[in-house]
């Protein structure tokens, strides 16, 4: 008999089926209940997981590493400095030694090609905690949150406001697709994501009755909106843009003027974090300075008003997380879903 998850990766989206993308999302709010009820699930107890991280992170590392110790496993973060992976040593070496040290890989980084590389070669599970096209594990903490406000998936509506063309608007783009969620993406044309993405995401609207627009165009974007997303407009490697992209995305900013247009009572707001809505750090003075913007993907007010959901997004990571590892290199037995 086949075991469903037990032993599989999850690199990008795609690598699951729809119901199985929808048994990830409601085990994750089996294991959250669970901790809220003080209820041990010890599913990976007397295991090891290897958390390699390129990027820096807070809720990938502080959501990879609670949720292993809650499941009874012990967590090892490998910092670049720590690792010689692609450097002194190739991936698939790398891979190798990993694999025959702990049970499970978690790898947050910029190549995708990297996380696929230690998929192939390990022989254990790994884990896509974000690369520059994908960030999978981020999605069931979505789509778990969306479920908690709305009771279903099916049939809702998503805009996403900002870079169209990062790994969260991809993955936003393909999994919504896949669980029959509407997409909107909401980004100047510079920005559009790739036709590729477009293409792949479209297969799958029409498998599942959803449906996919990408404009340029607030009133068309927003119509109908039960979930406005939004991201940095500027992601980790790109520092560089920031001026562009300041000046290129304003009109796409998440504000209440945007919640208004949605005409929604019932909307959300989602972040995956971190966000620049004030000024109180490094970057969000320094872009005041040099280009007098006190507020970039998200105004305060949106941010601290009564529609946003991003710190239940953000706990929900830990949920999400665990319920993915606990699937893939526990001892659960699932053969059907």
């Amino acid at each position: 008999m086949t075991q469903v998850f037990q032993g599989r990766s999850f690199l990008k989206e795609v690598d699951f089926t729809r119901a199985e993308l929808e048994y990830l999302i409601d085990f994750s709010a089996h294991v959250k209940d669970l901790k809220k009820r003080g209820v041990q699930h010890k599913f990976l107890e007397g295991k090891n997981i290897a958390l390699l991280f390129e990027k820096t992170s807070t809720r990938t590392r502080a959501a990879f590493t609670t949720a292993a110790i809650d499941l009874g496993a012990h967590p090892e973060y490998l910092g670049k400095n720590d690792i010689q992976l692609g450097k002194k040593e190739s991936v698939e070496d790398t891979a190798k030694v990993l694999g025959r040290m702990f049970d499970g890989i978690e790898f947050r980084g910029f190549d995708q090609a990297v996380v696929e590389g230690l998929a192939e070669h390990s022989g254990v599970p790994v884990w896509n905690g974000l690369t520059d096209e994908w960030h999978p594990t981020q999605m069931i903490a979505d789509f778990l949150t969306i479920k908690e406000n709305f009771g279903k998936l099916e049939g809702l509506t998503l805009v996403y406001c900002g870079d169209g063309r990062n790994n969260m608007a991809n993955s936003l783009l393909v999994t919504g697709s896949m669980l029959g969620v509407n997409i909107h993406i909401f980004s100047p044309k510079e920005l559009f994501p790739e036709q590729s993405v477009v293409a792949m995401a479209e297969e799958y609207a029409k498998e599942n009755g959803s449906h996919i627009l990408i404009t340029e165009d607030k009133e068309a974007a927003v119509k109908g909106a039960d979930i406005l997303y939004t991201d940095v407009w500027v992601s980790m490697g790109e520092e560089d843009k920031f001026e562009e992209r300041v000046n290129m995305l304003q009109p796409y900013q998440v504000n209440m003027d945007l919640v208004k247009a949605a005409n929604n009572e019932d909307l959300i707001i989602l972040h995956c974090l971190p966000a620049f809505h004030d000024t109180e750090t490094v970057y969000g003075k320094d872009i005041q300075e040099k280009f007098g913007v006190s507020e970039m993907e998200i105004t305060d007010e949106a941010f601290r008003s009564k529609y946003a959901r991003q710190f239940d997004q953000a706990e929900n990571r830990m949920h999400s997380i665990k319920a993915i590892m606990a699937l893939t290199a526990g001892n659960l037995f699932v053969n059907k879903v």
